[in-house]
């Protein structure tokens, strides 16, 4: 009998150990520490989601522990029947239009989150955007300034307050380009364009990496969104031309090989190499601008 009540006892305790060690694992949760715009509307429709299901949660909790107090079995009721029911037409619309309501309260904030991304933050659009494409490879990002004539290799340098639209494709298998703080992953695909829209507030270094698994360099698929001021980030483009070697053609193709390298840094990008209309084919603004 007492090992009986240890066990319940220990059972009641579960709950609370989870809710606990879920809470002190938040600190760590980049998703939770938005640092931009984008980042910022997907946190708050995380938070509404979260507070409102909840809501539903404690509803049904608090629903059951009324039924089963008062309708549970003693001694002064041992013999109730309870009386036929051929159900209850306000029951049923009510049982029945709650779980509409909810996806409906759901829904909307999530489509309207989903389709701002996008576009340009709102906050920021009278900023002209900066365009960045990134490059996914086995096992590195690649990232090109077609305006600078600048190429990064597994870090990416971007002033901080300005809009940057990231255009995404891939040499091989398909990736997912993710910066937590900054905005939600989208993935990369050989011979497409995906354009992603993100931004960093202040200035700041943010962990980026790869979300969808791609072979045994997987988990070096990481790489770093340096955000700085805008004189700091136009005294780096000043450096990196200055200094830094030209991307031959020869380099590149060394680089996109399978495997793991590290930072790089040229004055020149492989967007010289490659055909836009092989990276662009199905870029809708491509081809309207060539019409």
């Amino acid at each position: 009998m007492q090992s009986k009540k240890a066990f319940w006892k220990l059972a009641s305790l579960l709950p609370l150990s989870l809710i606990m060690t879920f809470l002190g694992g938040c600190q760590n949760l980049a998703v939770l520490n938005p640092q931009g715009p984008v980042a910022k509307s997907q946190y708050d429709l995380i938070v509404w989601s979260f507070a409102l299901l909840l809501t539903v949660i404690a509803v049904v909790f608090i629903l059951f522990t009324i039924v089963i107090i008062r309708y549970r079995e003693r001694p002064d009721n041992m013999d109730y029947e309870p009386p036929e029911q051929h159900g209850s037409t306000l029951l049923e619309v009510v049982w029945t239009l709650v779980p509409v309501l909810i996806v409906i309260a759901l829904s909307i904030p999530t489509v309207k989150t989903t389709f701002a991304s996008e576009k340009p933050p709102v906050q920021s659009k009278d900023i002209k955007p900066i365009e960045i494409y990134v490059t996914s490879a086995d096992w590195k990002w690649i990232f090109s300034y077609p305006e600078e004539n600048i190429e990064t290799v597994n870090y990416v340098n971007i002033p901080a307050g300005v809009p940057v639209k990231f255009k995404l494709t891939a040499i091989g298998p398909m990736n997912s380009f993710w910066v937590p703080e900054l905005g939600g992953q989208k993935y990369t695909m050989d011979g497409m364009i995906m354009d992603l829209f993100l931004q960093a507030d202040k200035p700041g270094e943010y962990s980026g990496r790869s979300a969808n698994f791609s072979g045994k360099g997987f988990t070096d698929m990481e790489f770093q969104v340096v955000s700085q001021t805008q004189e700091d980030y136009n005294k780096w483009k000043k450096e990196v031309k200055d200094t830094a070697p030209k991307l031959s053609k020869d380099k590149y193709n060394e680089i996109i090989k399978p495997g793991v390298v590290g930072r790089m840094t040229f004055s020149s990008n492989h967007l010289n190499y490659v055909d836009p209309k092989s990276l662009e084919y199905c870029d809708y603004n491509y081809y309207k601008n060539k019409k």
